[in-house]
């Protein structure tokens, strides 16, 4: 019998596609976009396309292991589930007796989207035992802080605005790669006269195809921001009733960017000055002109500021007014659900009698080798693999190999960090149970209930949490909730964006749009911070150059001449799809300019070591015309085991922190690069 059920995608990525899944007597057989969601408008991104071969795949693991040899080496024996709840119970409950709850640390970020497996029984089960607090900055801290400073708020353009467009400015923004269901409003914007130009150190496959790519020095993009305001201010190109009405401290800003000349952007950006006054004017004058901002831009040292600057930028003009203009980095922030009653922070009261201490996830190497007081004896994975994602790679390496350390790992196929694991539970995939999702590329909330049986002895992350909170003796009522009433519990909240909508009304419509004006001009009257005024705050726009740059520390660039970046791999999804053999290939190579390469007696399909002081990998050169001199750019993230030395990119970016937010620094990282062989 043949079924077509309704999923949801459950990945890192703004598009949060309604999926269509065709049953055919009880097993999946095919995937598509859901015609009828305004976003996802009947098409998939090819890596979802594919998620069967995922869901089905021999490697996926399907019961509870313990580990039977050396961390790392991945060797394990199946365990039933009572031996594994039973053990992972009587070592957390040891462990906080003899050093305390907080030496438990839970490590978790977005391998789901859904509320209940990413964010829901699992935040009680830890704030019940009064375990570590984590703080999740991997992805977009940095950003989330310089846009609620711009804004004061997390959201802005609709994608469907991005067709009304004259002018869309991608600025480190993959829209193919990384959004690929805006590109089809970008496509109907270009189709009726609009421009489409790329910011970026590196030519995607957005960059390919637009009408211009301005090749920036990775970690300047403040710079180029200030120097398009001096531009626009200094030729009276900015709306000044809307800056009068909705903004304070122009005069100060004015006075700023007054010495930020696009003769000294151009110093720092690489960009030539009157590209600078060129960008500047048509931005200026192109009625209406949208950025798409993407979190790349936010993965340098000055990444808050960055994002801070350019949500500047439309505020200046006065684009918020116009149905295609403004900017979008994120829409998460409009989904004001009850998180709080999701994840009872309150919890932690019982076990602690205050709040737990928070650890930096970008700073997991040096949490679980150098934090005491108490130190970390137990970690526990899930919707993350730390062990290829996580920065200062042969730090973390170190700290996962200790003797000392418990490490459970949630998983559902044998990562580099389930590898390190002293036992590994196997979990259900998105097809697999019930969650609610909120999107940040779009304004739509979604519920899918499973499409396909978990298969062999696979549970969900909810359940895992459920069960492990009875093994504790946790007998508070919110560790009995179904999941139907954790959503119920989510949608209790009094905010006008959310306020009315039901479960039985995503139960029959799977999709519900927000309560927003259609169309949605998030701040053509005022911004959301206290007063509804944009602050331009010139003491909080002062650019250096990161120190792990071309404009940075002079002696360390002596040495490691190169600048690398590692955007996000087209076809995978961080770490996700490591497992794939086309993937790996992909995540493999290191992209050069022909000069550098020549510098170095490097030829295209070299073998070629990358390494700095904090270590080194083998990748694959590819010499084309992808970057500029002076930068290397390796697709992430690739599984380490699979690659020659057990190191992938990640062990050569630090974990120094950006400028705001505790995010990381993935794109502030300087190496040198060696052929290897005759």
């Amino acid at each position: 019998m043949r079924e077509i059920r309704h999923s949801v995608c459950a990945l890192d990525c703004p598009d949060c596609c309604s999926v269509l899944v065709t049953v055919d007597n009880g097993r999946g057989t095919r995937l598509r976009g859901d015609p009828a969601h305004p976003v996802t408008r009947g098409f998939l991104c090819g890596k979802v396309a594919q998620y069967l071969e995922r869901e089905y795949s021999p490697a996926r693991l399907l019961y509870p292991q313990r580990r039977v040899g050396a961390k790392g080496e991945g060797r394990f024996e199946r365990i039933s589930w009572d031996a594994a709840l039973d053990e992972i119970a009587a070592r957390l409950r040891s462990i906080a007796d003899h050093f305390g709850p907080e030496s438990v640390l839970p490590y978790s970020y977005a391998g789901t989207m859904g509320y209940l497996n990413g964010a829901g029984m699992d935040r009680r089960f830890f704030h019940r035992l009064g375990a570590s607090r984590l703080d999740r900055t991997i992805c977009s801290a940095a950003g989330t802080i310089g846009l609620q400073d711009a804004l004061g708020a997390r959201y802005g353009t609709e994608p469907e605005q991005f067709k009304h467009a004259r002018l869309i400015l991608a600025w480190g923004a993959n829209v193919l790669g990384t959004n690929v269901h805006l590109w089809p409003f970008i496509v109907e914007a270009r189709r009726n006269g609009a421009k489409l130009y790329t910011i970026d150190p590196h030519r995607n496959r957005t960059g390919a195809l637009s009408d211009k790519q301005f090749f920036i020095n990775p970690g300047t993009d403040a710079a180029l921001a200030l120097a398009m305001m001096h531009v626009i201010i200094g030729e009276g190109l900015h709306d000044a009733e809307y800056l009068s009405r909705h903004t304070e401290g122009f005069d100060a800003l004015r006075d700023h960017v007054r010495a930020w000349t696009p003769q000294r952007a151009a110093e720092l950006t690489g960009i030539a000055a009157e590209e600078i006054v060129q960008l500047a004017r048509e931005y200026a004058g192109t009625r209406p002109a949208v950025i798409r901002l993407n979190l790349g831009t936010q993965r340098s040292e000055r990444g808050a500021l960055s994002v801070r600057a350019i949500a500047h930028l439309p505020t200046l003009v006065g684009s918020w007014k116009e149905v295609g203009g403004g900017l979008q980095l994120s829409t998460s922030g409009a989904f004001h659900v009850n998180r709080a009653g999701l994840e009872r922070h309150d919890l932690q009261g019982k076990s602690l009698g205050r709040q737990a201490r928070l650890v930096n996830m970008t700073q997991l190497g040096r949490a679980l080798t150098a934090l005491d007081d108490p130190p970390v004896k137990a970690l526990v994975v899930y919707n993350s693999n730390p062990a290829a994602i996580a920065p200062d790679q042969n730090t973390v390496l170190a700290g996962l190999r200790r003797g000392d350390l418990f490490t459970v790992v949630l998983e559902q196929f044998q990562t580099d960090s389930a590898d390190y694991a002293d036992i590994v539970l196997p979990v259900t995939t998105f097809l697999e149970h019930t969650d609610l999702y909120f999107a940040y590329g779009h304004f739509y909330l979604q519920l899918a209930r499973p499409a396909l049986p978990a298969p062999g002895e696979t549970k969900s992350n909810v359940e895992i949490f459920r069960l492990l909170a009875a093994r504790m003796s946790f007998d508070d009522a919110c560790f009995g909730d179904s999941e139907d009433d954790m959503i119920r519990t989510l949608l209790d909240t009094p905010h006008p964006f959310v306020r009315g909508i039901t479960l039985e009304q995503l139960e029959r419509d799977h999709f519900v749009r927000l309560n927003l004006p259609d169309p949605f001009l998030p701040f053509a009257e005022g911004f959301g911070t206290d007063g509804g005024k944009c602050h331009f705050r010139p003491e909080a726009l002062h650019f250096e150059p990161p120190v792990e740059s071309r404009g940075g520390d002079a002696a360390l660039r002596r040495q490691y001449p190169l600048e690398l970046i590692s955007p996000k791999n087209d076809d995978s999804m961080n770490s996700t799809f490591g497992h794939r053999d086309a993937v790996d290939r992909q995540t493999a190579t290191l992209e050069m300019h022909p000069d550098d390469a020549a510098a170095r007696a490097i030829q295209d399909s070299d073998t070629v070591r990358a390494f700095n002081d904090r270590g080194s990998c083998v990748l694959e050169a590819r010499v084309n015309g992808s970057v500029r001199p002076g930068v290397v750019s390796a697709p992430s993230v690739r599984w380490a085991k699979r690659s020659a030395g057990n190191r992938n990119i990640n062990a050569l970016t630090s974990d120094r922190l950006t400028d705001a937010g505790g995010g990381p620094t993935f794109y502030s990282c300087l190496v040198q690069v060696e052929r290897i062989g005759d």
